[in-house]
């Protein structure tokens, strides 16, 4: 009697846990000719690869820019990429092709990768403003505060960082059960979303926590100390007597501004409104954060940063003279 007590109570004791062999993303339900804005997004995509491509051959090529910031610079272009690469591809498959089932395996994948790049594109445009800040308000220890070691340092740490809050996020999904609904109302595998699927059936609080934590680092974290940054940025530029090195200063800022504008407003102007705006317009503009920023990236970096204009100018000569060289001789 005693055995079978026992067996009953090791029984009551397991907790199944239950996954669905897929999930159905929803994503834009209800809009028509959204064809053309997928093809608007295909086209994001191309500029994206092909922009911050050239921005990274460029730095590799030119050793005049194998500086501590421009290692901030190259890792930036590298995250967009991979954060582009991550999510426009799969959206484009599922939408235009009708494949908005993906198994449960390839959307704790796609959540992954997608969050890990948002994550990092956040703590490099924090790293390339505590490079100003060093810059403009410590000219004279910059090159002791900034070196290639500590700039190294700094983006591992932001790896690290960014590796950890994504892998604790994928695996408390790991832990939850799907009993009821399996459509994700998301243009990906996004992670509240996904966690809501489970709330009858499991217990989200962990996951909850995240939810609010996440934001918290990697948002608005880096957002205080940006704006704290340029405050400080700003107090130093009125000591600046000589009108061509206030210029010259502010100039060198108004590109990471841009970036940080670009990055963080959409998306915080999207949360702030989220309780009021229909479902399709806030995955519309979440979408748009999300592919925007990594197009506009380089544009404006070679538009803005003149160091940047020259090296990629000799690079295009150079290419130029051994395109046409053979020609030449000919």
């Amino acid at each position: 009697m005693n055995s079978l007590t026992t067996d009953h109570t090791r029984t009551e004791n397991i907790t199944t846990i239950i996954r669905p062999p897929y999930f159905y993303i929803s994503g834009f339900t209800g809009i028509s000719n959204m064809e053309y804005y997928y093809v608007f997004l295909c086209f994001v995509y191309i500029i994206s690869l092909v922009g911050n491509t050239f921005v990274m051959v460029v730095i590799y090529m030119d050793g005049c820019l194998h500086s501590p910031k421009y290692i901030a610079v190259f890792n930036l272009a590298f995250t967009d990429v991979c954060e582009s690469t991550a999510l426009v591809p799969k959206l484009l498959d599922m939408f235009l092709f009708s494949r908005q089932f993906i198994s449960y395996d390839q959307c704790l994948s796609n959540l992954f990768f997608v969050f890990i790049f948002l994550t990092m594109q956040s703590f490099n445009l924090t790293i390339l403003s505590y490079d100003r800040l060093v810059a403009i308000c410590f000219p004279l220890r910059y090159h002791m505060l900034v070196t290639h070691r500590s700039m190294y340092q700094l983006t591992g740490s932001a790896w690290v960082l960014a590796l950890l809050m994504v892998l604790i996020s994928v695996g408390l999904i790991t832990r939850l059960s799907f009993c009821r609904s399996v459509v994700i109302n998301s243009y990906f595998c996004d992670h509240g979303p996904l966690f809501r699927l489970a709330a009858p059936c499991s217990d989200v609080l962990p996951n909850l926590v995240m939810s609010y934590l996440n934001p918290f680092l990697v948002l608005y974290t880096p957002m205080v100390f940006i704006v704290v940054s340029y405050v400080c940025i700003t107090h130093s530029l009125f000591t600046i007597t000589l009108p061509q090195d206030r210029q010259r200063a502010i100039k060198t800022c108004t590109s990471h501004l841009i970036l940080v504008a670009i990055f963080y407003l959409p998306i915080n102007i999207t949360y702030l409104l989220f309780s009021f705006m229909p479902t399709n317009m806030r995955i519309i503009n979440l979408s748009l954060t999300s592919v925007l920023p990594p197009m506009l990236n380089p544009i404006i970096y070679v538009l803005k940063t003149e160091e940047f204009k020259v090296s990629a100018k000799k690079l295009l000569k150079r290419v130029a003279q051994r395109d046409v060289g053979p020609v030449i001789k000919t």
